[in-house]
């Protein structure tokens, strides 16, 4: 079999292996395709019988002029990239990577949170700078800080990440709220099933782990931040749409929200003129809340497994069937 992975670099930048896909065909990787440039990307399938691809779009378009197409495999969870239903027509299954990195997330959303709570990366240059040697005091900050215990966590999507989160949470001591369409009893264990509205009034922190749906689109917007808490923190490592985000520089300006820690933003990488690069008391990182190796090489061995199984004929993970 002809295998062309289209962007591989951010999954693999050199410290991984591909030997499993190696294993089952003859393999050609690009780091990076032109995402608007379908010519160039139809010249790199050619005609390989499956294509990887993570950010690089299929079009309906493009699949009907790759006739050798048999198999799309999306190095993500998230797979809007490909037209599924038109692979669907053609007979084509899409896999995804349905789950990898709920430890590497949950933990960064505490990344985020912990520096907001504490600014160590700031206080960390004040001392290096000498400002600690020259003190007065035997101490100082720039910052207040804040000790999480006895505070409210909402965390809004309550599946594998957020429960994991949840569960950080619990350990520090946080109450948590939970709000989802569809509750489970995994998740009553870790925390409170209540309506959105009673999250958003009775949250220090909220935290979003929704998928990015017509229905979640804009979800955080100047109508849901008023029903918030004033001062709270918000915390988004899911997708960057949820979010208005001149209504988040608004209240972040007002101080109706706190601070924000943000790992995805609406157009990525970030545009150069995103009002919230402007916006006081936010940290902005850039999509790495997934990237630890040990989150990579679990999305490597899935997407090869998922290869194998279809591969075997019994494909898996399949997001169009």
């Amino acid at each position: 079999m002809k295998i062309v992975i289209l962007d591989g670099y951010t999954e693999n930048p050199g410290d991984l292996s591909w030997n499993g896909f190696e294993s089952l065909g003859s393999v050609t990787i690009y780091d990076r395709s032109p995402l608007h440039d379908e010519e160039e990307i139809l010249r790199r399938i050619g005609d390989a019988q499956a294509v990887i691809t993570n950010k690089t779009p299929l079009s309906r378009e493009l699949l009907q002029r790759a006739p050798n197409l048999r198999y799309i495999g999306v190095l993500a969870t998230g797979y809007n990239v490909v037209d599924v239903a038109a692979a669907k027509e053609r007979g084509i299954p899409v896999s995804n990577i349905p789950t990898y990195g709920t430890a590497a997330v949950s933990q960064f959303v505490f990344a985020l949170l912990l520096e907001i709570c504490h600014h160590t990366g700031h206080h960390n240059e004040a001392v290096h700078a000498g400002r600690w040697a020259k003190s007065p005091d035997w101490t100082f900050w720039d910052y207040p800080l804040i000790e999480l215990a006895g505070k409210t966590m909402g965390i809004i999507g309550f599946g594998r990440i957020g429960q994991a989160t949840g569960r950080i949470a619990r350990a520090i001591g946080m109450r948590v709220l939970a709000f989802d369409e569809s509750p489970g009893e995994s998740g009553r264990d870790i925390a409170n099933y209540v309506s959105l509205d009673t999250l958003l009034a009775n949250s220090d922190v909220i935290s979003l782990h929704c998928p990015l749906l017509p229905s979640t689109q804009g979800m955080i917007r100047k109508e849901t931040m008023e029903k918030m808490k004033s001062g709270v923190i918000l915390i988004n490592t899911s997708r960057g749409p949820l979010v208005v985000e001149q209504d988040l520089y608004d209240a972040l300006e007002s101080g109706k929200i706190f601070a924000a820690g943000l790992d995805v933003v609406s157009s990525e990488p970030i545009q150069e003129d995103n009002i919230l690069l402007k916006a006081k008391n936010c940290i902005i990182t850039p999509h790495i809340a997934w990237a630890p190796k040990e989150s990579r090489q679990r999305l490597m061995d899935i997407a090869v497994s998922n290869l194998k199984s279809f591969l075997d004929g019994t494909p898996v993970n399949v997001v169009n069937p």
